[in-house]
């Protein structure tokens, strides 16, 4: 029987307003989010997008290699660009009407699948009231209001996911091509921008052989059950086919999606691996440095340039060599990854929720831990009485099964939520029956789940270097605004907490650097330079090949014009990243300086090779090509 509406005399559903509000809120958030000094992509996968979006923008459609990276947002933003203009806020108010939208699923998915029979007047009403509190949890969510606003494909997934979600508990009896095809080309356009929605294959193939000519004998639907699922299969591939088309035919690299899977999959299961994204040895934690650092090492293992696609299967054959030989350490792996899944910490390895709300623009809202809590109490009871509720459970669990060979973030984990959500409310609904008709047996039996629930998400995670990073990654920001004084603050906090990390004395050497840039007492600029230089040679003494600080010492050598000493800095830069031309080019000013043109013009011949047309990279051409005398070094 169909749930009753709430709908007034004027026809204004909760639908209606679910989404209203949420549209709402979301919108103030990126309203006061676009007046931020932190707008505009200053960092991370933001910056990492919007920058692949613009040179999409200047008609580089193509690199002429497999993509390196799920290409569907960045062509989607690019879109977006070319019809809005340059504008982050076009993007926002987008997806500001995914989230509402997404939100409005969960109040359709309630009404679906917490339908059922009804004992009493008030419910009646059930699907409606849990359907309205899990979207309106979902409003005020704080890590939906974060992702909405900054450039990342997050809730792009989420309203993709919960739509087939939707689509398939809507399905009655079907044939073998609807909606099959429909739901398929929208997967495999939706696996363009994230593909962990792939997961719900298995949930559609289920479907399918419960759906299919329902009714009918099984020696005539068997063969159509086959037909929907192949329908199902092609689609998704014709959906995800200008990734693979691209792949396969221009770059002519066997790719299905993106060649960056292979260090993904390492960086989840490696002797350093945390089940968090806990950078190897050797490679940055920034999308761009992520991506380069693995092709220079793959390449510097085997000796020779590789495709994108040989890089990730460097990366890949060396994952699984790692489980082979390792497989007990592993399984504990796995273990400590699906704990890491429901466990209240926050690892948002961006820091941006943390931005956001010291910067006052988030309000108050939830957390994860409340609505893991409340899911986890909830799932069984709930899936035990309302058979169509297994659906939305089923769904999470795959999110969960997706997220397992790789690692878990504060994002990645968020398309689980709204399941949860609705989970958590049906719960609840749940205990308030059972308080209303004095069933004790159950009451005491959902509070003895949350409580156990509660503990379990609320384990402590006793790495103390995962409290350092939201202060670490805040700095960082800071420093690149120019707010040193907040800078220090986070900078220092996290160095309180780990003391011995290579890329937090960077950062760190960074912040004094900046200082000194900034002073205007000559005593106050040196005292600020010696600060720097320390935490410069203190991330060394950690790790000697680390491409930043070199590049940095061998810049101040440069400006104190002690030419030798800028020569081995950044001999040695250029060898830890030898794909960044600045450093190259910096190189060469070096030996140019000290009178070596030879050299020089090699070093720059490099940089112009990587960059060409560099106003700067020709301006010391020119130079080096004039030069008839040696310049006069500077004494050492």
């Amino acid at each position: 029987m169909p749930a009753p509406t709430l709908k007034n005399a004027s026809g204004f559903s909760p639908a209606i307003a679910l989404f209203l509000v949420c549209f709402v809120v979301r919108l103030a958030v990126l309203t006061r989010f676009s007046h931020s000094i932190h707008f505009l992509p200053d960092g991370d996968d933001m910056k990492f997008y919007n920058d692949w979006a613009l040179r999409i923008m200047r008609g580089e459609w193509t690199d002429g290699h497999a993509f390196y990276g799920l290409p569907g947002y960045a062509y989607c933003v690019a879109g977006i660009y070319a019809i809005a203009g340059y504008n982050p806020f076009a993007v926002g108010l987008l997806q500001a009407g995914f989230e509402s939208l997404t939100a409005l699923l969960i109040f359709k998915i309630a009404l679906l699948a917490f339908a059922g029979r009804v004992d009493s007047a008030i419910e009646r009403f059930r699907p409606q009231v849990i359907g309205s509190a899990a979207a309106l949890a979902w409003t005020f969510y704080l890590p939906a209001q974060t992702f909405s606003a900054i450039l990342m494909p997050t809730s792009w997934l989420v309203l993709a996911f919960y739509g087939c979600v939707w689509a398939l508990l809507s399905v009655k009896c079907t044939s073998w091509w609807r909606p099959w095809l429909g739901l398929g080309l929208a997967t495999g356009a939706m696996a363009m921008l994230v593909a962990t929605i792939l997961f719900l294959v298995p949930l559609m193939l289920v479907a399918i052989a419960l759906t299919v000519e329902r009714g009918a004998p099984w020696r005539s639907r068997w063969p159509r059950m086959l037909a929907a699922g192949a329908a199902l299969i092609v689609s998704i591939y014709l959906g995800a086919a200008p990734a693979w088309v691209h792949n396969y035919f221009i770059a002519r690299e066997p790719v299905m999606l993106s060649a960056h899977s292979g260090i993904n999959f390492w960086i989840g299961n490696n002797p350093a691996a945390t089940g968090y994204p806990k950078m190897p040895p050797g490679i940055r934690a920034t999308q761009e440095g992520l991506l380069r650092d693995s092709i220079t090492l793959a390449e510097r293992a085997a000796g020779r340039s590789l495709t994108r696609a040989e890089v990730s299967r460097y990366w890949n054959d060396r994952t699984e060599a790692y489980i082979r030989e390792n497989r007990p350490a592993w399984l504990r792996l796995m273990g400590v990854k699906f704990g890491n899944f429901w466990n209240a910490y926050q690892y948002d390895d961006l820091s941006i929720i943390k931005l956001l709300r010291d910067d006052g623009i988030l309000p108050p809202g939830l957390r994860w831990g409340i609505v893991a809590a409340l899911g986890l109490a909830g799932m069984i009871p709930v899936v035990w009485r309302f058979p169509q509720a297994r659906w939305v459970a089923a769904a999470v669990l795959l999110h969960i099964c997706a997220l397992l060979p790789v690692f878990v973030t504060e994002r990645y984990r968020l398309a689980a939520v709204p399941g949860l959500m609705l989970l958590g409310a049906g719960g609840l609904w749940m205990l308030w029956e059972n308080l209303s008709r004095a069933r004790w047996l159950a009451v005491g039996g959902y509070i003895a789940a949350a409580a156990a629930a509660a503990w379990f998400v609320s384990i402590p995670r006793g790495d103390i270097g995962l409290w350092s990073l939201d202060h670490y990654k805040a700095g960082i920001r800071a420093t690149e605004a120019g707010d040193l004084d907040r800078a220090q603050r986070n900078l220092e906090t996290a160095y309180a907490y780990v003391s011995t990390n290579a890329d937090i004395r960077f950062a760190l050497g960074n912040l004094w650097l900046a200082r000194s840039e900034k002073a205007t007492d000559p005593q106050e600029k040196g005292v600020q330079r010696t600060h720097a230089k320390l935490f410069y040679r203190l991330a060394l003494e950690l790790n000697p090949a680390h491409a930043g600080t070199l590049n940095n010492l061998g810049v101040l050598a440069l400006e104190e014009k002690r030419w030798e000493l800028a020569e081995r800095f950044l001999v040695a830069a250029s060898a830890a990243e030898p794909e960044a031309a600045k450093t190259h080019y910096l190189l060469a000013r070096a030996l140019y300086e000290r009178g070596d043109l030879a050299a020089a013009r090699t070093a720059l011949g490099r940089a112009l090779e990587l960059r060409a047309g560099q106003k700067e990279f020709l301006e010391l051409q020119d130079k080096i090509a004039t030069a008839t005398t040696t310049p006069a070094a500077t004494p050492q």
